[in-house]
């Protein structure tokens, strides 16, 4: 055969393969308002930068008349390119191909780029469309599965893994994403859950769609499974694009540089008057954050999850760090169940790659009642606990108003060896609000008062005098200073600036027990 002949034949192949599953599957796909397998790479990725590998692989079934339906790439393109100039590994499930069904030879598709991934220290980004194990297969595509889960697992804190769910996701499918550091989905066209509605029907007669059981607005509200949803295949992969400017390729690189014109110096006076004088009213911790980072450009992660607590990325002076917060727009901020694994988990990824934190404290404590104490809010409490205190990268906190008792340990307090401490002048650190101090520290007092109301007034304003204000601590060295709170960017700056190259270390272990 000619060479003229041998490259007509290798382009028909590549041809065919470029057409996955074919014209009426792909026009099926795109009249669910879906994009294929590679469109979604051409969004993704810079133009003209993916290199695809094992195109012409196939699989290798002959169960059940699969020998006769084989598609070279066996539902799966996989390779490598790049973001904004930064490489990336990718994988995009094919659905029009045996509806993205995972087979023996796919699994090892992704196996590939993933092992490549961690051996050259870049980030892997999965694009997840598939109906699930390919049952003709049997053991084998379950075999496959378990074959990605331990690399998840082995590559978890080496490279970022992302993971968006563009369409179904279930049964042991849905293990690789939840092991990845972000989950993205696309409203009304991508689902997960382990047993689905005919399941949950059979085994407890309950009648649920598919939408309802595991679809996006379920995972990014009630089970917090999703960080991230949008409304449609593009922007979920923009915004893919977007999150990856934040981080580093690898455990062992800092966070890149984007340039900016938002002056290190710039001041906001706003921020003088943001807190209310009265301690029970809320204000809006993202209002503060807005102010404070470059150029209003902030990065929420689990926007709609426990809103108690708000985390999400930034840059200040050019450089990623991640944001912990409390919200006293929501259950006036205090720590509970649901907020406290969301924050533990960002601090823990933050803390993997080399992203310094800045919290932003106003806490009142944790949320009382039988429902979080019977769900394990000491537990939980103790996950934020934990990966505060052995996190090592830079960790620089502002405490605006309430830091009360545990709560004020627990959000990167000094004794968990935060770096650099400031408060605001509105700060309250204490063990607990005035008002319950003074019904334990006055109670007999109060008793046998005329006037019980003004004698509890009197008490609580020499308390709140005393230990509801930043200086007590201020005194003992718990935090470096009483800033003003329109020179907050300009501080964060400065400290992050002196603590770039911070070395911290823990004591030599195989692993911590995080309380689980």
């Amino acid at each position: 055969m000619s060479i003229e002949r041998k490259l007509l034949d290798l382009k028909k192949r590549k041809e065919a393969a470029y057409k996955g599953g074919g014209e009426a599957r792909i026009e099926k796909q795109h009249k669910k308002g879906k994009l294929t397998a590679r469109e979604r790479l051409e969004i993704l990725l810079d133009e003209g930068s993916f290199e695809e590998f094992d195109v012409l692989k196939v699989h290798r079934c002959t169960n059940f008349g699969l020998e006769n339906n084989k598609i070279a790439g066996d539902g799966i393109v996989t390779g490598f390119g790049t973001i904004d100039g930064r490489p990336v590994y990718v994988f995009s499930q094919d659905f029009t191909v045996l509806g993205g069904s995972l087979s023996e030879t796919f699994a090892e598709k992704i196996v590939k780029v993933m092992e490549m991934s961690a051996k050259s220290g870049i980030p892997l980004i999965g694009l997840n469309d598939s109906g699930g194990a390919r049952i003709q297969e049997g053991i084998e595509s379950l075999a496959g599965y378990a074959d990605i889960f331990l690399r998840n697992v082995m590559y978890s804190g080496v490279v970022p893994q992302i993971s968006a769910i563009m369409g179904p996701c279930a049964g042991g499918a849905v293990y690789s994403p939840a092991i990845t550091d972000f989950i993205f989905m696309v409203k009304k066209s991508s689902y997960m859950f382990l047993t689905g509605p005919k399941v949950v029907k059979t085994v407890l007669n309950e009648d649920v769609s598919t939408e309802d059981l595991g679809g996006a607005s379920i995972h990014s509200t009630k089970s917090g499974i999703a960080h991230f949803v949008y409304e449609s295949d593009e922007e979920v992969l923009l915004q893919i694009r977007r999150l990856m400017s934040f981080l580093p390729l690898n455990n062992k690189e800092k966070t890149p540089l984007k340039k900016t014109n938002d002056a290190v110096d710039r001041i906001e006076p706003t921020l003088n008057k943001i807190v209310p004088s009265d301690p029970n009213k809320p204000y809006d911790i993202k209002e503060v954050i807005n102010l404070i980072v470059d150029d209003n450009d902030f990065l929420e992660v689990q926007p709609l999850y426990a809103t108690n607590i708000v985390i999400g990325f930034a840059r200040f002076n050019g450089r990623s760090v991640g944001i912990v917060a409390n919200q006293p727009k929501s259950l006036a901020g205090t720590l509970d169940i649901s907020s406290s694994e969301k924050a533990a988990r960002f601090v823990r990824f933050c803390d993997a790659f080399n992203i310094p934190l800045v919290t932003l404290e106003d806490v009142p404590g944790f949320l009382p009642g039988t429902k979080q104490e019977y769900g394990g809010i000491i537990k939980c409490g103790a996950k934020l606990l934990y990966a505060f205190a052995e996190a090592t990268v830079p960790k620089i906190t502002i405490i605006l108003r309430k830091a009360y008792g545990g709560a004020y340990c627990v959000m990167s307090s000094k004794h968990i060896r935060g770096d650099i401490n400031y408060a605001w002048p509105s700060a309250e650190i204490a063990v607990m609000g005035p008002k319950g101090a003074v019904e334990i520290i006055f109670a007999k007092e109060i008793m046998k008062a005329d006037n019980r109301d003004e004698a509890a007034a009197k008490f609580e304003k020499e308390y709140r005098d005393k230990f509801a204000n930043p200086y007590s601590a201020a005194l003992r060295g718990y935090i470096e200073d009483v800033i003003e709170p329109k020179y907050t960017r300009f501080k964060i700056i400065k400290a992050l600036e002196i603590l770039k190259n911070k070395e911290d270390s823990n004591p030599m272990k195989k692993h911590g027990n995080i309380p689980l």
